[in-house]
């Protein structure tokens, strides 16, 4: 496919959240799009979990069998390509994004193909495949709806469920009439905005595909270290198609998607679906386990991605992300993803999920990662509707400490370091006086009244780089008399002066 097609499906060269933010919510008809979708999923989630009498016993549940996992990743990775392996499935490592692509695009080149099918695939984003195959003369091709409207459109994805939230279906008509016919079967004459219109000219166009093709590429949501089994779940039956069609089946899976046993999928098949499509159960639950002779693919590639997560693994605080399977509910109920849209998060992973998963993959050391942290409210909406109970915002709290502090975890042979970030000395400074300041009981009381006597001469606002702060705030007004002196003279002695 040519460059024009994907220059605009990478998040490369984005600008930090507060830029790209305050370009979102100046967009009238993103923030209408926005606002219906997510208004409209939340509802109906919280109808579909409320069914269920117990839904805090299963968050729970899902919550101990992530950790236990994540505490023991080392075990379970070696027992599920073992398991894998005997199934008649091969394995293969990858530290990295550019080391996942090399691997994928050499499994490719070997069957001789120069076209893939893809099932929606977060990893396969991630990593950058579709242009990694594109820069060998592969062309991938995006089978889920949402993604192929992104793809048509030379756009990027900005949700984690329905990447093409930020379309309405006018615009998504539009974009079938001019697009489609370059990347295959054209749009029917005279299509309109009609949903069940616009469904049926994808899967018209999406068929000869699925027949022609010879290799499949996939993602999992959960990987069964004990049979080796993969499992995909999805609402439109695409998947099933790139999963059982083609040849050879390629799947690309984080390391944190496993879980020990078959009967732990009992509690996932439950959670997600009701937290992602408010459904009791998706449509589609498509599990393979290896290769079997006369159905379905008869060779499997598992390209396990590290990619930054062990990294992860390695903060006590921020681990927990890992837990994530990627249902998407903290983005339906959180008011920044709602106004800021998910291109602002500058990443595959949008909104609060995205805010502390992004940061520790890639580190803290670009604007934008920095930036993502400080793209919450901290309301605690997002942690509320969790099903596994990641504390969303107490690792947002975590991050910024690091971006001021320190920058992002690393190892140092079995030492835990980390590297100096770049900007935030202000902020660095400030933080250090303040210690400063309340580590010093009669400095802080000097500097209590000398505020006090002056409050009359303060600024409205703060100069320099506080600037930023007080330009969406009041500052609070410095009373005439502090707490410390207002409790000496009124209750007499020292006892609340020190």
């Amino acid at each position: 496919m040519s460059g024009s097609r994907t220059s605009g499906s990478t998040f490369v060269g984005m600008p930090a959240f507060p830029e790209a933010a305050h370009n979102a919510v100046n967009n009238p008809t993103l923030r209408g799009n926005l606002r219906h979708a997510t208004h409209t999923i939340r509802a109906k989630r919280a109808d579909a979990v409320a069914e269920l009498s117990d839904w805090a016993e299963l968050r729970e549940a899902g919550k101990q069998i992530k950790d236990h996992t994540l505490r023991h990743l080392d075990r379970y990775l070696v027992e599920l390509e073992a398991s894998v392996t005997t199934a008649g499935g091969t394995v293969h490592w990858a530290a990295d994004g550019d080391e996942a692509n090399r691997i994928v695009a050499r499994l490719v080149q070997e069957t001789g193909e120069s076209e893939v099918v893809k099932v929606k695939s977060m990893a396969t984003q991630e990593i950058g495949l579709n242009e990694a195959l594109e820069a060998v003369g592969v062309r991938a091709y995006e089978t889920d709806l949402a993604e192929l409207i992104v793809q048509l459109g030379k756009d990027r994805p900005s949700h984690i469920l329905v990447p093409a939230i930020h379309r309405n279906r006018g615009e998504i008509r539009d974009i079938f009439r001019s697009e489609m016919g370059a990347w295959g079967r054209p749009a029917p004459e005279g299509l309109t905005d009609a949903p069940t219109e616009l469904a049926e000219a994808a899967r018209l166009h999406l068929r000869e595909k699925f027949l022609r093709a010879k290799v499949g590429i996939s993602g999992a949501n959960f990987m069964v270290a004990e049979t080796g089994t993969l499992v995909v779940v999805e609402s439109e039956g695409n998947g099933r198609m790139c999963l059982t069609l083609p040849e050879t089946l390629i799947s690309v899976v984080g390391i944190e998607k496993i879980v020990p046993t078959w009967r732990d999928l009992e509690v996932f098949l439950q959670t997600l679906p009701r937290s992602s499509t408010a459904e009791r159960m998706n449509p589609y639950t498509s599990m393979w386990t290896g290769t079997t002779d006369g159905d379905g693919p008869r060779a499997f590639h598992l390209v396990l991605l590290d990619n930054g997560r062990s990294d992860t693994l390695a903060d006590e605080v921020g681990r927990q992300a890992l837990r994530c399977i990627r249902c998407s509910a903290c983005l339906n109920v959180c008011p920044v993803y709602e106004r800021a849209g998910g291109h602002a998060y500058g990443s595959v992973y949008p909104g609060p999920i995205g805010a502390i998963l992004s940061p520790q993959l890639r580190g803290t050391g670009s604007a934008v990662d920095a930036s993502l942290p400080y793209a919450s409210s901290l309301c605690g909406a997002c942690y509320d509707v969790c099903p596994v109970a990641i504390d969303i915002p107490e690792v947002l709290v975590h991050l910024r400490e690091r971006v001021v502090q320190g920058g992002p975890v690393t190892r140092d042979g079995s030492k835990v370091v980390l590297r100096p970030a770049k900007g935030h000395g202000a902020e660095r400074v400030a933080m250090r006086a303040a210690r400063w300041a309340f580590s010093r009981p009669g400095a802080l009381r000097a500097g209590q009244r000398v505020a006090s006597r002056t409050r009359r001469l303060h600024p409205r606002s703060l100069p320099g780089p506080g600037r930023a702060w007080s330009a969406t705030r009041d500052l609070p007004p410095v009373p005439a008399e502090s707490f410390r002196d207002w409790w000496q003279r009124t209750k007499g002695g020292e006892g609340g002066a020190q």
